[in-house]
């Protein structure tokens, strides 16, 4: 008999960031009545914790997803409604040492019902919890058939009652118990927009039957996640072609790359230096308007460097003409594996809107790197926290912040408000700024740098919240090594646990284009 080898049909895995336009998509078609999760909400719970996010691919097409993450006792437990413990969505309240595994969602393709898809996931969930040794999990159950029976039943608890004793019926409720969950009771106002459940939920419990006490904490840390960064501190000098001006470049880049650093950051519109070459004095706006030419062989030069190099390279900022004819400060990061992003400036100040016509871009978001996602804020950018906020709730733990001030003034307010991006985020932020002058460019006349890598102020990180920093207007650069292991610590058990402690109860953000 001839045996034939066939690939699996259905597939369990964990979710990957390139898996989050398909979990989006799914999501929207499980819930056509509800607000589904944004790009951004995927992209923070998959970054924040990679190990407790599962799908199920069916013939190539992902039919099924399943998001959590690890969450101490005492909150667990707790009345929280589903806002606060998952941090509005994005996962962020993860602990990485917390004992119990927090559900906070599971959606199957309806059309795929059965594939016994959901069954699956909660399986894998168990045998999570199994590996590692954790208590158990515990979640918001959705109550579909309580605004329908509330005549029957006055209070959330009495139907949950009801349909525990099996005197009446809900398909969810009744999913949970037969897959081995027991009702603890119910958590009120848990989610407002299931109107179905009355905006409450069953607060549900599995234990794990093989959970062993474990002797001693903290493992969840002891391994290090070491990444080298460096800025740049670049002096503004007139340059005779283009090919010299990258020649500079790369000697930075060349030289922190000898230091093996995973990732270098230029400053803010470094690329201004190409204005030596114009033959006549330019208008502010017809300046910036001539370096727009230069946009498609800076970006392919910068790109060959990053992977010869084998260096992330975040390019400072770059003035680039959009498809509608308007002018953007956009920031190019270059990864080391040949990809290139942009991230435009959000908020020109007050002076690039006045001489140089630049227009504020509409999107932010984190970006994936082989050292994690990353943020870049460019300068005026930092002085808004929302931004820095949406950027690590997407999973960012490093910020880059290229910058470009003329005065002490100007400089402090770009350090000041990083120092506090990276308080409030518990996260790392590297500046990098511009020194010297640059005659005959309006609006560059003068520039002060100390550029400088910020840390979070707890007992982990440098004195003073200062892993780097240079000399002020000297060109120089600056490296220090950074461990990511040490912003999970904080974030559990640091003296404050800013994201943690927000109250998700008071406010949220939300953005306008769905990120």
């Amino acid at each position: 008999m001839t045996k034939t080898n066939k690939p699996a049909v259905l597939n369990i895995r964990n979710a990957r960031a390139a898996d989050v336009e398909a979990i989006a998509a799914l999501v929207s078609k499980v819930y056509k009545s509800m607000p589904p999760y944004t790009t951004g909400m995927l992209r923070g719970q998959i970054s924040a914790f990679p190990d407790g996010q599962f799908v199920v691919e069916y013939e190539g097409d992902i039919v099924g997803y399943a998001a959590g993450f690890r969450i101490d006792e005492k909150t667990a437990m707790s009345q929280h409604t589903w806002s606060q413990i998952t941090g509005g969505g994005y996962a962020s309240r993860h602990d990485p040492i917390g004992e119990w595994f927090y559900g906070m969602e599971v959606c199957v393709d309806p059309d795929r019902r059965r594939l016994r898809i959901g069954q699956r996931l909660y399986d894998a969930r168990r045998d999570f919890c199994e590996a590692k040794n954790l208590k158990g999990i515990v979640f918001g159950g959705r109550m579909p058939g309580l605004a329908r029976k509330k005549a029957t039943y006055a209070e959330p608890e009495a139907y949950l009652d009801a349909v525990s004793a099996r005197k009446a019926n809900d398909p969810v409720i009744g999913f949970h118990l037969r897959t081995g969950f027991e009702p603890i009771g119910v958590l009120k106002g848990y989610l407002a927009s299931d109107t179905a459940s009355m905006g409450h939920a069953a607060h549900m419990v599995w234990r794990n039957p093989y959970f062993v006490e474990e002797r001693g904490k903290g493992s969840a840390f002891a391994v290090k996640e070491n990444v080298r960064i460096a800025t740049v501190q670049l002096q503004a000098r007139k340059v005779a072609s283009f090919e010299e001006f990258i020649a500079n470049i790369e000697y930075f880049v060349d030289v922190t790359a000898d230091y093996r650093t995973d990732f270098v950051v230029f400053p803010e519109l470094f690329t201004l230096q190409l204005l030596s070459l114009e033959k006549k004095k330019l208008t502010p706006a017809e300046s910036i308007e001539a370096l727009t030419r230069y946009t498609p062989r800076f970006v392919e030069a910068l790109r060959k460097m990053a992977v010869e190099y084998n260096i992330n390279i975040i390019g400072g900022s770059h003035p680039t003409q959009t498809d509608d004819g308007d002018i953007q400060n956009v920031a190019y990061v270059f990864l080391r594996d040949g990809s290139v992003h942009a991230q435009e400036k959000i908020h020109p100040t007050p002076n690039e809107r006045h001489w140089w016509n630049i227009k504020g871009g509409d999107m932010v978001h984190a970006i994936d790197t082989d050292c994690g996602p990353i943020g870049v804020l460019i300068c005026y950018d930092s002085e808004f926290p929302e931004l820095a906020r949406r950027l690590v709730d997407e999973g960012a733990r490093m910020l880059f912040v290229p910058f470009c001030t003329d005065n002490r003034q100007g400089y402090l307010r770009v350090r000041y408000c990083s120092a506090a991006r990276a308080i409030e985020n518990q996260c790392y932020i590297a500046l990098s700024g511009n020194v010297g002058n640059l005659p005959n460019v309006e609006n560059m006349d003068v520039q002060y740098a100390q550029s400088c890598i910020l840390t979070p102020c707890d007992f982990p990180f440098a004195r003073d919240g200062i892993a780097a920093e240079a000399s002020e207007n000297v060109e120089t650069i600056t490296v220090a090594d950074l461990d990511l292991s040490d912003l999970a610590w904080a974030k559990a058990q640091g003296t404050v646990r800013n994201l943690r402690d927000r109250r998700f109860d008071l406010y949220k953000t939300v953005w306008t284009d769905g990120g």
